[in-house]
């Protein structure tokens, strides 16, 4: 291996002339070529973009990360996949996977028991929201994740470099004004005028041949200043280019934010549309929350008290045009006691609202749908439905 001393030795010597200046220049002990207003506020837009960029970048991915528990192994998979520059196949949505076991208990159970057709119901409309879920990550991914991260890695690090040597370059703009400087101020104590009275003759001859030195330093040295600023004006010219270019990038940025806000009101309105289906889907079902023998459980509740939301039935409970609820009256016997469930609000003055956890009367009467119950409250009385309802014995 060619290990050349000298270039390491100069290498280091360099890195240590930086670091002292670095640390000097805030004191005001060092030479420090300042920029332009205008630059400045490039480079703390450009920071400012970055620093936003990165932490939407992250939260963006923390949004799209509830998928199912990864299997071992799988952020190695995805390394590799990354490394290779190919797609990583997409994994099962937590929704996905929580419709596959209903649907796989619903076989258990028997999907013609009434738990049993509603779990196929249930993790139909799941699977369909989980796959509305995979279309939206896939979406969001591609049209908006991938715009900034392009950014982060590609355009970021190219204009990072460039300010890092821009800055070598002032580095070294600022040693060349501070050796022109002291190579100046040499020369001019060089060429003071001697006093002949007590200097000798040998004497003035070493200050004449060391005033042409501090002469020959001082070209030298301006020689090089200018050979820096020429560097440095350049180097400059190169980053105001790349930062000016922040501009564009809020533009491509804004068009990827409105793709993704696109593609986040589509998920959220299948997902709507696909709620509202098996919400009809399950109102359409024959009563099955109501247990008429409840066991009891500890706490008060019941099962029956653990079912989900219910659905308002629509359908009239009376004939109307033969009973109306205030003919209506309790049979001399099969009244019951039940627990409301949740609040209810009447929708006409034949119905009963109800509070939840309150206790009423319930009967039925020929001809009622089975949804329904009469429902009596001291001297109210109404229709009011089975499903907002826990039947005590």
């Amino acid at each position: 291996m060619d290990f050349n001393v000298k270039k390491l030795a100069s290498d280091a010597g360099l890195f240590f002339t930086r670091a002292v200046q670095e640390g000097e220049a805030p004191k005001g002990q060092a030479e420090k070529t300042e920029l332009d207003a205008h630059f400045e506020n490039l480079l703390a837009r450009a920071d400012s973009t970055k620093n936003w960029t990165e932490k939407i970048f992250r939260q963006t991915e923390v949004l799209l990360q509830p998928v199912s528990s990864p299997r071992p192994g799988a952020r190695i998979e995805e390394f590799l996949y990354e490394k290779l520059d190919r797609k990583l196949p997409s994994r099962t949505t937590n929704g996905e996977l929580l419709g596959q076991y209903m649907l796989e208990a619903a076989n258990e159970f028997g999907p013609g028991t009434p738990y049993g057709s509603t779990l196929v119901k249930v993790g139909e409309s799941q699977r369909r929201l989980g796959g509305a879920e995979r279309e939206f990550m896939q979406s969001t991914a591609i049209n908006f994740l991938t715009p900034l991260r392009n950014f982060l890695e590609g355009d970021w690090r190219t204009i990072s470099k460039e300010r890092r040597l821009l800055e070598n370059r002032r580095l070294d703009l600022d040693a060349c004004k501070a050796r022109l400087k002291k190579a100046k101020t040499a020369e001019a104590k060089a060429a003071a005028i001697p006093d002949f009275q007590e200097t000798r003759s040998r004497n003035y001859v070493l200050s004449a041949s060391a005033s042409a030195l501090w002469s020959e330093e001082v070209d030298k040295a301006d020689h090089e200043l200018r050979v820096a600023q020429t560097e440095f004006d350049r180097q400059a010219e190169v980053t105001r280019l790349l930062l000016e270019g922040i501009s564009s990038t809020h533009v491509n940025h804004l068009r990827c934010l409105h793709e993704f806000v696109e593609a986040q009101a589509t998920y959220y309105a299948q997902s709507h549309q696909y709620m509202q289906d098996l919400q009809k889907q399950l109102g359409r079902f024959p009563n099955t929350f109501v247990n008429t023998n409840p066991t009891p459980v500890p706490g008060g509740s019941s099962p029956s008290s653990a079912a989900t939301l219910p659905v308002q039935p629509s359908s009239s409970p009376l004939d109307t045009g033969t009973l109306s609820i205030e003919e209506v009256q309790p049979p001399a016997t099969g009244t019951r006691k039940a627990k409301v469930l949740y609040d209810y609000d009447a929708a006409d003055t034949s119905e009963l609202s109800l509070l939840a956890d309150e206790l009423i009367t319930v009967y039925t009467v020929p001809g009622m749908d089975p949804d329904w119950l009469v429902g009596e409250r001291g001297n109210q009385k109404g229709k009011v439905p089975v499903t907002y309802l826990e039947l005590l014995s």
